[in-house]
């Protein structure tokens, strides 16, 4: 899959796995790759964030991710859901950190067992791996190609990739005005391109 990658799509690539060894983090996410999405300019992807303003609040971006981290990576929608049911997330997290210190249910951490001598499986090869989730989005960057009769995988790609997949980093750039109909049409135009769009949403 990665020759069809385009020089901005493996910059994202490649700026997440960076952005996951910089944070301590054990593998790279697809928070990594919104983030390294954010760092790129001249690209379409980075046009469409811009001018949908979500350059802008990048801050604010920032900080709805961290808020998900501090809740274990639970969206908004997660935790009303379990709400609904009587359980509070927000009372749940305070506990825990009270009993274990700030950030005790964070996502994607670097701890582990055994303290300091600890290391992840990908230590001795030097790979930082991927999450099954961001793993997931890649394939649905080449699957929304695919639906747009592109013949390569662009920064766009992944950009529509992580509005398509419910979860949260899909709920926060929607929070900013980036669901998928809007990152397409800015990136595309009203017409959504190849009219595979939708087609490639779906699934």
């Amino acid at each position: 899959m990665f020759e069809r990658f385009t020089q901005d799509a493996r910059g994202v690539v490649t700026g997440a796995v960076e952005r996951s060894g910089r944070t301590g983090a054990d593998e790279v996410t697809e928070e990594h790759m919104l983030l390294a999405l954010l760092d790129q300019t001249g690209t379409r992807a980075s046009f469409a964030l811009a001018a949908l303003g979500v350059g802008d609040r990048r801050e604010s971006l920032e900080g709805a991710l961290a808020q998900a981290r501090r809740r274990g990576g639970l969206s908004q929608a997660d935790a009303a859901a379990l709400a609904e049911i009587g359980i509070d997330v927000g009372e749940i997290v305070s506990r825990m950190e009270e009993a274990h210190g700030a950030g005790a249910m964070k996502a994607g951490g670097a701890g582990g067992p055994g303290g300091a001598s600890w290391r992840p499986k990908w230590w001795w090869s030097g790979r930082r791996p991927f999450t099954p989730a961001a793993k997931a989005m890649l394939v649905k960057s080449l699957r929304i190609s695919r639906g747009r009769g592109d013949h390569h995988i662009g920064g766009e790609h992944i950009l529509l990739a992580l509005t398509a997949r419910p979860g949260v980093v899909a709920e926060v750039l929607a929070d900013h005005g980036a669901t998928y109909a809007a990152v397409e049409r800015a990136m595309f135009g009203a017409a959504g391109g190849s009219g595979g769009g939708g087609l490639a949403q779906a699934g």
